[in-house]
C-alpha cells in the first residue's frame, strides 16, 4: 500500500493544498493522502499559530467529501517540537513493512530539507513527492546530493499543480478584509468569518 502524507500548519487549509494532494494521490495511485496538521514546527517557532481546534476542524470541513483523504493528530498531540522524522518512525510502526510513505511537499521545503532534524537518516525512510511553484526552477537535485547524499533517488517530481497560493497570503488578506473565496473551500471561507479567524 502506497500512502501518502501532507504536512503543514493548515492555517488556514487552502485549496493548493488539496490540489496537490489529488495531484499525487493520482500520480502515484496513493492509497490514501493522511494530511498532517503541526503541533509546534521547529522552523516556524518565529509566529504565533491558530489554536490547533480551528485547523483540525478547517481540515475537517474541506475534506469532508473525500474519503480517500484522512487526517492525522498525531503531531498535534506530541509535545514540545514537531520533528518529521518522529512523525514518519511513528506512522511506519502503524503500516506493514512493505507499505511506501510519499511525504508531499513544495520545491521551497526540499531546498530546505539538509537542515530538518536528521535529514540524513528521513531520505531513507520515505519518498518526496515534490509539487512545483510557479516562476521557479526545478529543484538542483545535484546540489542537495552535496549534502544530503542519496537524496535523488529519492525525490519524485510532479508536473503540475502550478499552486500560486499561500496561508500567509490569504491571512493577510483576510486581515485587510478582501476576498479569499477563490482560495479556499467554501466551508471554510465560511468557518474563518464565523470564527472571526486573522481578523485585524
Amino acid at each position: 500500500m502506497n500512502v501518502g502524507v501532507l504536512g503543514g500548519t493548515f492555517d488556514p487549509v487552502h485549496n493548493g493544498h488539496l490540489e496537490v494532494a489529488e495531484e499525487a494521490r493520482k500520480k502515484l495511485n496513493l492509497e490514501t493522502v493522511i494530511f498532517m496538521p503541526a503541533g509546534q514546527p521547529w522552523m516556524k517557532s518565529d509566529r504565533e499559530i491558530t489554536p490547533a481546534r480551528h485547523r483540525l476542524r478547517m481540515l475537517e470541513l474541506a475534506l469532508a467529501e473525500k474519503p480517500y483523504f484522512k487526517i492525522s493528530v498525531m503531531e498535534i498531540e506530541r509535545e514540545g517540537p514537531t520533528f518529521t522524522i518522529d512523525t514518519i518512525n511513528e506512522l511506519k510502526g502503524q503500516l506493514r513493512p512493505e507499505d511506501e510513505v510519499f511525504f508531499i511537499m513544495g520545491q521551497e521545503s526540499l531546498v530546505q530539507l539538509p537542515r530538518w532534524h536528521d535529514a540524513s537518516r528521513l531520505i531513507h525512510l520515505c519518498y518526496f513527492v515534490v509539487a512545483p511553484r510557479p516562476g521557479s526552477p526545478k529543484p538542483d537535485l545535484k546540489a542537495l546530493e552535496k549534502t544530503l547524499p542519496g537524496i535523488s533517488q529519492r525525490v519524485m517530481l510532479l508536473d503540475r499543480p502550478y499552486v500560486d497560493v499561500s496561508g500567509t497570503d490569504i491571512r493577510d488578506r483576510v486581515e485587510r478584509g478582501l476576498s479569499i473565496r477563490h482560495l479556499v473551500p467554501e466551508l471554510v471561507n465560511r468557518y474563518i468569518k464565523e470564527q472571526g479567524l486573522y481578523s485585524a
